[in-house]
């Protein structure tokens, strides 16, 4: 494997001079709006969340039905949840989705070059299960988007999905201890649980530019493109565009993978970038049958456990060599490389790494100087801020395509972007005349769960969750919240989050599908948080969002890891919604079921509840 900058490690670094280099960019491109600078797809801007992918919702005759669960989520958190539900012997169950198949981000993300960014071995679940094997290390959307479906067949959930289907209302039932879901088909479900998650990566966002509803060319999402105009698929090819102007708003994780098939394509490009992403090798390559086939049985939850260690920076044996990886051992080294009575020093290990992060991005930035020929490009194209302040990036024809002829970098990092004309797009007092214009603008990440979601959830004595979590999450171990009875909340809700998401999604699913059948072979007719268990946990998630990662948030670059610059927003589920090490959070909860003493919870019985009646 090469290294991931292609470049020896330097150690002459001038830590302070690069600090206030960091110092500078972030504080240059800091809105004081903060997550407030985005517009969301509804009101006016509605036509932009239309779905490409499927015509209207077709007619069918309302479901009315008693369950013992409600999957809300047909993405990878529903089908994990969903598949674990059967192998618990729980299969009285529905799943709904607004989309109109499995898939969730796979399925609204079909944008050219897209492809996942974590070692398919790992990022897709149920491989030993089902036998399939990636034709890649990194397998592209509609290869991930096709195994969706696979799940769905292999656990044999179709007969069990309302596609097109949105929630309109959710509220408990204290009566009967049922949620009384309604949807947009006039769909009835109680439901004696219900399984929901908001998704991560399936609500788009617009930049908050002037006159954006003023653009007489095509505008789209790249959440939601439009091959019909462009021509071509997510391999690109987009060969209606070879007469056509195209301008593109975003170089995040989207933007990397989008602007090498733009650049292909179109006459003329022009990338409007307000940060630079940190682009390390992909080092992609199609897998090896004989490799696969060699594989020990449990080899995924080895190779995923042992990622996720590393990347918690535990010096454990590894298979997965990737840029991830790579950076984290570099962390785990630069420890190492301390004292013996140092590497438990919190100062000192900080230091080392701080110091040992400088040196990856000085790897980083070298690559720039290697791949883009013009200085003042490569110049602007490298990234100032600490490696885990964004997500980091992995492409090999991002840098290069900045050398063709028909491409242009604007950069906005200073200016911003003035305004959006009828033709075109203008910083800076210069206006950029397109034919197209291509929003890599991301998703909502820091609104509230509530807007997230789409939908409100009424609990007990008629509280709202969009009232109690107005300021933030306010959870149980990330999967319960005191006065939403049999509800569990899944996805990035104060819960140990992992580089490979469905990994998360796993090990959530794992401990509701536990407390599920425990209170169906138990008689257990509600549970929920106590409010002392649910305090408590917000005690260890304000020590560590506040105290252990604030300082470091606050000195990163905007972006949607820290709110635009404003960690304070305890909207963000990501500011507020996570702990690390997930390892150790992951082993609490196998602990806490181990015990099988259901600390922190509430469970009443059916028996209880009738004498109370």
């Amino acid at each position: 494997m090469s290294n991931s900058a292609d470049t020896p490690v330097r150690t002459d670094i001038d830590i302070e001079t690069i600090r206030e280099r960091y110092r500078r960019e972030r504080d240059k491109r800091i809105r004081s709006s903060g997550t407030d600078q985005y517009k969301f797809l509804e009101g006016e801007y509605a036509k932009f969340d239309t779905d490409p992918w499927a015509g209207p919702p077709e007619p069918r005759e309302p479901v009315e039905r008693e369950l013992d669960a409600l999957i809300i989520g047909c993405g990878f958190g529903g089908l994990i949840a969903a598949a674990t539900l059967q192998k618990a012997g729980v299969e009285d169950f529905l799943m709904l989705d607004r989309a109109a198949d499995f898939g969730g981000t796979w399925y609204w993300n079909r944008y050219p070059g897209i492809r996942c960014d974590v070692e398919s071995y790992i990022y897709l679940p149920y491989l030993e299960e089902t036998g399939y094997m990636p034709t890649e290390r990194y397998v592209t959307g509609p290869e991930i988007l096709a195994y969706c479906q696979t799940l769905g067949k292999h656990f044999d959930l179709y007969r069990r999905a309302l596609f097109q289907t949105k929630v309109e209302g959710i509220v408990w039932d204290e009566d009967d201890a049922r949620w009384v879901v309604t949807t947009s088909h006039g769909d009835t479900l109680r439901a004696r649980f219900v399984i929901t998650q908001s998704g991560i990566f399936s609500r788009p966002q617009l930049p908050g530019i002037p006159g954006i509803e003023s653009f007489k060319g095509r505008a789209f999402h790249s959440a939601r493109w439009e091959y019909d105009y462009t021509g071509g698929d997510p391999t690109g090819n987009l060969t209606k565009l070879h007469d056509k102007r195209v301008g593109v708003i975003g170089t995040g994780a989207t933007g990397l993978q989008v602007i090498p098939k733009l650049a292909e394509s179109a006459q003329k490009l022009v990338v409007f970038q307000r940060t630079p992403t940190a682009v390390g090798v992909r080092d992609n390559g199609p897998t090896d049958p004989e490799w696969f086939r060699s594989l020990p049985p449990g080899w995924q939850k080895e190779r995923e456990r042992s990622f996720n260690q590393i990347s918690c920076y535990e010096d454990v044996p590894c298979e997965v060599d990737d840029g991830w990886a790579r950076f984290f051992r570099h962390m785990i080294a630069a420890v190492k490389a301390l004292p013996e009575d140092k590497q438990t020093d919190p100062v000192a290990v900080g230091e080392a790494m701080e110091a040992a992060d400088y040196e990856w991005n000085e790897m980083i930035r070298a690559r720039v100087d290697q791949h883009v020929r013009d200085p003042e490009t490569a110049a602007a194209l490298k990234a100032y801020y600490r490696t885990l302040c964004k997500r980091p990036g992995f492409a090999d024809d991002y840098l290069p395509a900045f050398n063709r002829d028909n491409v242009t970098l604007v950069d906005t990092s200073t200016t911003g972007i003035d305004r959006i004309t009828e033709t075109g797009v203008v910083v800076d007092g210069v206006e950029y005349e397109l034919d197209c214009l291509v929003f890599c603008t991301g998703f909502e990440l820091g609104t509230t769960w509530v807007h997230q979601a789409g939908y409100d959830v009424i609990g007990r004595d008629g509280m709202k969750l969009s009232e109690k979590w107005a300021n933030g999450l306010r959870t149980y171990h990330g999967l319960f919240s005191k006065n939403f009875p049999n509800m569990f909340f899944m996805g990035l809700t104060q819960t140990g989050s992992t580089i490979s998401v469905p990994h998360m999604l796993q090990e959530q699913a794992d401990h509701v599908a536990f407390i599920v059948r425990h209170c169906m072979d138990e008689g257990v007719a509600t549970v929920e948080a106590t409010e002392e268990a649910e305090q408590a946990w917000q005690e260890v998630m304000d020590t560590y969002n506040n105290e252990v990662r604030r300082p470091f948030q606050e000195a990163c670059t905007p972006g949607y890891f820290n709110a635009e610059g404003k960690p304070e927003d305890r909207r963000s589920n990501i500011t507020v919604g996570i702990y690390q090490p997930s390892t150790q959070f992951f082993k609490w909860l196998e602990e806490w079921r181990e015990a099988r003493e259901f600390e922190g919870l509430v469970l009443t019985n059916e028996e209880d509840r009738a004498a109370v009646a």
